[in-house]
């Protein structure tokens, strides 16, 4: 892949003059997070972390992820109505992993009493690398979908802004002027209203379930903004406040504080640490309302890696969606290598395998947010340690995708500039509204670039590894 930058990343003092300027123009276009030591506080903050230029991304694998945006909306949403599908396919995780099995109670629970909720509002993103190939050629290889609380929506709205700015100081004018414009909070926002509106109260709010600790909050404000332009009220809600204030009229809809609540928009409930006894109520609660909720339980267990594991098997997307053979072969020409570590032959096949030769994959439990899966010797040795327990079933194991790094330099607050060997990962935000069995909205919203060295196997921004990017195509 072409690298654009080569003559600016070895001249130190121009570096030294756009980094600069570059701090300044995100500290100006609110490309914020609050900060370790005050995360409660937004009286003191500092810029969220992102190169200093932009990154070269090949323009067909850009288009082409852009163009499967749609299909896995699609799929996702149709694997969310499909209960025998998910009972299967999560069959042997949830006898391992407590965490789904809890998930997956719910959803069971909330399908016997049936569903009140008649709008769906889904906001995915799905994440891929650029996976070079021995003869020089990139493919486009899809990481995984995030069907729950997909962020930087908000911030990497603005980002391109800064680097075109960068790009400028540094004479670069033409190639600045080359940076697409992009702002997902605007997609993401025009999803939530229109569940808003046709779950059909004029006076009910949009609440946005929120971490304990909101560090990212900047990035929830941008899409949070864009809804108060449309006149939409919008509050900011933890789990634990649902358990206190929150109830249920007899038609099944959800007040907090006396407000009705027309759409609960997740930003939290993706790990097991969110959830204590009450928290776990609480999410119950909200499962059993009619509240539109992005994303209900069962649109979240259809972005578990189990999913993503079955889905890459010969057959399954063909039995899923039978009228829909291009989106098919357009969603499998982005598949990786995914391998089911379920008890048997096949399962102690691969398991050994990976055990031979560790560089090959990448071992993936269920989980999101960053940060969670096994790479090299560390996956070689908790791979030996479960490889004839039923435990293993709670993972997967991925091909391991071989990006070309590139240099370029991470701007964090408060450390050294310094050039880096960076690879990159290019999120696609999805959003679609289903009222009954009819999509009225399925659209890409917008995407996200991530980069980070290439000494760290594995995390996104909020995990601290990765930083913000805009991609240069090429």
């Amino acid at each position: 892949m072409a690298a654009p930058w080569r003559d600016v990343v070895r001249d130190e003092a121009a570096v030294r003059e756009a980094a600069a300027v570059a701090v300044d123009a995100a500290l100006l276009a609110g490309v914020l997070m609050r900060t370790g030591e005050q995360p409660h506080s937004s009286d003191v903050v500092n810029y969220a972390p992102f190169t200093l230029l932009p990154s070269a991304v090949p323009q067909a694998l850009f288009e082409q992820a852009y163009a499967v945006q749609q299909d896995f909306n699609l799929l996702v949403d149709t694997i969310s109505q499909n209960k025998e599908f998910l009972e299967q396919t999560l069959a042997s995780t949830i006898k391992v992993d407590d965490f789904t099995a809890r998930l997956f109670r719910i959803y069971m629970q909330v399908l016997e009493e049936g569903l009140a909720q008649t709008v769906f509002l889904g906001i995915n993103r799905s994440d891929y690398m650029f996976d070079s190939g021995v003869d020089g050629t990139t493919a486009l290889k899809q990481i995984e979908i995030n069907t729950i609380a997909a962020s930087f929506g908000g911030l990497t709205s603005r980002t391109a802004d800064v680097h075109r700015l960068v790009l400028n100081v540094l004479g670069k004018t033409t190639e600045a002027s080359r940076l697409l414009p992009n702002n997902p909070s605007k997609g993401l926002a025009l999803g939530i209203a229109k569940a808003w509106e046709l779950y059909g109260s004029q006076s009910a709010v949009v609440m946005f379930l929120v971490e304990e600790v909101q560090r990212n909050i900047f990035d929830q404000r941008c899409v949070e903004n864009e809804l108060w332009k449309r006149n939409i009220r919008v509050i900011r809600r933890r789990f634990r406040d649902v358990f206190e204030k929150g109830s249920l009229d007899d038609s099944r809809r959800l007040y907090i504080d006396g407000q009705e609540v027309a759409v609960v928009y997740y930003r939290e409930g993706y790990v097991p640490q969110t959830y204590n006894q009450q928290n776990w109520e609480a999410r119950l609660l909200l499962e059993r309302s009619r509240a539109v909720k992005c994303p209900d339980i069962a649109t979240q267990l259809a972005g578990t890696k189990k999913v993503q594991q079955e889905l890459s098997r010969p057959g399954t997307l063909e039995k899923l969606l039978p009228d829909h053979p291009e989106a098919v072969a357009r969603m499998r020409a982005t598949f990786a290598g995914l391998y089911s570590l379920d008890e048997g032959e096949e399962g102690d096949k691969i398991a050994a395998t990976a055990i031979a030769d560790p560089e090959r994959f990448v071992l993936k439990p269920q989980r999101e947010g960053g940060g969670n899966n096994l790479y090299g010797e560390e996956l070689r040795q908790v791979l030996e340690k479960i490889k004839d327990s039923p435990e293993r079933t709670s993972y997967i194991l991925m091909d391991k995708i071989k990006p070309q790094p590139a240099l370029n330099y991470l701007l964090r607050a408060h450390s050294p500039l310094q050039v880096s060997e960076c690879i990159s990962e290019l999120g696609i935000f999805g959003v679609y509204v289903r009222q009954g069995q009819e999509l009225v909205l399925n659209k890409a919203a917008g995407h996200l670039l991530r980069t980070k060295a290439i000494e760290h196997a594995d995390g996104g921004v909020a995990a601290g590894v990765a930083v913000l990017d805009t991609p240069y195509l090429v």
